[in-house]
């Protein structure tokens, strides 16, 4: 929870909230946020942490993983703002590589769709889930919303390659 939302809901100021996340050690929530991250990139095998697009929050290997991705200007149309499909899309493969569980995994399929336009400035959340393994082929559903409204759905089947 951010500090707005904590002084929202207890009824306090914000300063209120923040003195007291000092005196109790807590961190404000970008830097938790940051320390749960790092922990999680360490956790990558199949890519290397930094190449994932957005900021990894979550990572279950061979499980689940969620990425935020913050949109920029530079990465929208200059005449509509509209952030271009292929951050969108690049967020969603590389979060699909990153919840595998193997030292080298690839695109071999990918379905996607594109259902809402996503906006510079919009805060793109990413959730990925593994959802069948069969032999060397694993199939990833990874789906990314914007305020709550699904932006873009796609269905990778990624191969692992053995060294």
């Amino acid at each position: 929870m951010t500090d707005e939302d904590l002084s929202t809901k207890f009824n306090v100021s914000i300063q209120t909230i923040r003195l007291d996340r000092l005196e109790l050690g807590i961190p404000e929530l970008r830097e938790r946020i940051k320390n749960v991250a790092e922990k999680n990139y360490k956790k990558v095998r199949s890519i290397v942490g930094t190449e994932i697009v957005g900021e990894l929050i979550d990572l279950n290997l061979g499980e689940s993983g969620i990425s935020v991705l913050e949109t920029t200007t530079d990465m929208a149309f200059s005449k509509n703002n509209i952030v271009r499909g292929h951050h969108i899309f690049s967020q969603a493969e590389s979060l699909a590589m990153a919840v595998i569980d193997a030292e080298v995994a690839l695109t071999g399929v990918s379905n996607i769709k594109y259902l809402n336009p996503v906006k510079a400035g919009d805060k793109a959340v990413a959730k990925a889930e593994v959802v069948r393994v069969r032999g060397n082929n694993h199939f990833v559903h990874v789906r990314i919303k914007v305020d709550q409204i699904q932006v873009f759905r796609g269905k990778f089947i990624l191969v692992v390659i053995d060294n």
